[in-house]
């Protein structure tokens, strides 16, 4: 089993062949450089070393390129003489076209398996970066979570997640005594956003049966690494939904797998595509976090590579862990421009035979300034490196050859059908009619009871004062009276009910566990 993952090199002018060690994987890596500078040819042959290893790969196909992996190149191709010139001119012996085991998966369900999440797996936090929301909306949505977690009512979908808030919107005095201010501005603002989120397909993400994440970990039968290939070019239409959901699965590896140490090689490599949308306009805690998961993953054997066009994109404390580095060339137009270039040249250790900033701005396409860590973890020398061809096929495959190796997946029917479990949405609907329901049964049976009427009467007006009191001509009648209107809350959370209960009469809707 191979032990490095050859990149590249180079002839005359060019380092020696250049290789990522196994060992070293798990400590993260970055790929950057402008845009048509071959960042995703290189993310190709990094996800094809990878495979052959053994190791399973997690990727985003951000502009429908890189389903090529799932079939090998060809030598009809208009690029087969300038692969084969490379490749013996880099030393890359014994290279051949071959395809790669593939695993298709699409958040909309149509270029492959539909992946989804839970609504209490995603969380409060990247929920609340998922729709923008301000800090006193972040605090509303932490509320619901708590209240959902003490009702044990399950958070699934988007319909589970609106039925709560409307619930702790119509009981947010109560509410606000306990946990601090619920106003009903933040609750409309937290719904519209959801609506917000639903047309951009978002409600698509959230619901069961929900990803296993053994199933981005397999191997196929020769011992490669199966190769997760998220379709990304509809979904980068909502960009801030693309980076929440990567930044999610890697927030979910981070929490579920256990400690390795250090292994010999990954137990998957994630590759984080258009990184810079994770950390646009991202909040401090959101920053703290994934620099936390950054910092700690690779005790997990998952090494995490970011792509973008500019290591600026990434914060300095984040930038400072990645230590496999393939930087394509940088465009220096402005004096802006060349700052950054100069900031990025800081990051490698000098190379005596050349000038790492110049040699950043002047690579060609297909070219990059390398720096592996060696074996004993220490940043190698900056390396000018002509980067290896790829053995799959360069660019997109067609319709049919997607449907056919969706078809003969191995996780092909796992996720095709969504489950409507009984969660918190079905739970309020059914105890707000179940409320209806008992609080007109006890106004029937009321109304031939003067007394009892005024007694009902007078709960109905002030909210909170104890029902069915004892009296000489019914205690019992009025304890169940006072059991009704403790059930009793406004039915909003499913649509009419045939009648409209005051709202947070005697405590509210939940029954407890």
């Amino acid at each position: 089993m191979h032990s490095r993952v050859f990149i590249g090199g180079g002839g005359k002018d060019y380092a020696a062949p250049q290789a990522l060690a196994l060992g070293m994987a798990n400590r993260h890596g970055l790929i950057a450089g402008a845009t048509g500078t071959g960042k995703t040819v290189t993310l190709q042959i990094l996800a094809e070393g990878f495979s052959a290893a053994g190791v399973p790969v997690f990727l985003s196909d951000v502009k429908g390129d890189l389903a090529g992996l799932a079939m090998p190149g060809a030598s009809d191709s208009g690029l087969h003489g300038a692969f084969t010139d490379r490749a013996r001119r880099i030393g890359f012996d014994g290279y051949r076209y071959e395809s790669f085991p593939v695993t298709f998966w699409d958040l909309f369900g149509v270029q492959g398996h539909p992946v989804r999440t839970t609504v209490s797996e995603m969380g409060p936090l990247l929920l609340s970066r998922l729709m923008d929301l301000t800090p006193a909306q972040e605090g509303v949505i932490n509320i619901a979570f708590r209240v959902a977690d003490e009702e044990g009512m399950p958070l699934l979908d988007l319909a589970d997640l609106q039925a709560l808030l409307t619930w702790v919107g119509e009981h947010g005095r109560r509410l606000s005594l306990r946990y601090g201010n619920v106003s009903q501005r933040s609750v409309g603002a937290i719904q519209r956003q959801l609506l917000v989120l639903e047309n951009q397909g978002g409600a698509r993400l959230f619901g069961e049966p929900a990803l296993d994440l053994g199933d981005l970990m397999r191997v196929d039968g020769e011992g490669r690494g199966r190769i997760s290939i998220l379709a990304a070019d509809r979904l980068m239409r909502a960009p801030r939904l693309y980076a929440t959901f990567l930044l999610w699965l890697l927030s979910d590896l981070f929490e579920t797998l256990p400690e390795v140490g250090d292994p010999d090689r990954p137990r998957l490599v994630f590759f984080f595509d258009e990184a810079h949308l994770l950390f646009d306009d991202a909040p401090d805690a959101l920053i703290d976090k994934v620099e936390q998961v950054a910092r700690l993953i690779r005790s997990k054997g998952v090494g995490v590579y970011f792509v973008t066009q500019n290591p600026d994109d990434v914060p300095g404390d984040i930038l400072g862990q990645l230590g496999n580095r393939v930087q394509h060339a940088l465009r220096a137009y402005t004096a802006r421009d060349r700052r950054a270039l100069m900031r990025a040249a800081e990051t490698y250790r000098p190379n005596p035979r050349f000038d790492t900033a110049d040699t950043i701005r002047d690579v060609g396409v297909g070219e990059a300034v390398t720096s592996m860590l060696t074996g004993d973890g220490a940043p190698g020398v900056a390396e000018r490196t002509l980067i290896r061809p790829p053995s799959s096929r360069l660019g997109t495959i067609t319709e049919q050859e997607r449907a056919g190796i969706i078809a003969g997946s191995p996780v092909a029917g796992t996720y095709d059908h969504r489950l409507d479990r009984h969660s918190a949405h079905e739970m309020l609907a059914a105890r707000a009619t179940e409320a209806a329901q008992a609080a007109e049964a006890a106004e029937t049976a009321v109304r031939d009871r003067p007394a009892m009427a005024r007694e009902f009467n007078a709960a109905r007006r002030y909210t909170g004062r104890r029902v069915g009191r004892s009296s000489a001509q019914g205690g019992t009648f009025g304890a169940e009276i006072g059991n009704a209107l403790r059930q009793a809350v406004v039915s909003e959370l499913k649509g009419t009910t045939g009648r409209r209960i005051v709202r947070g009469i005697l405590g509210g809707l939940f029954k407890g566990r």
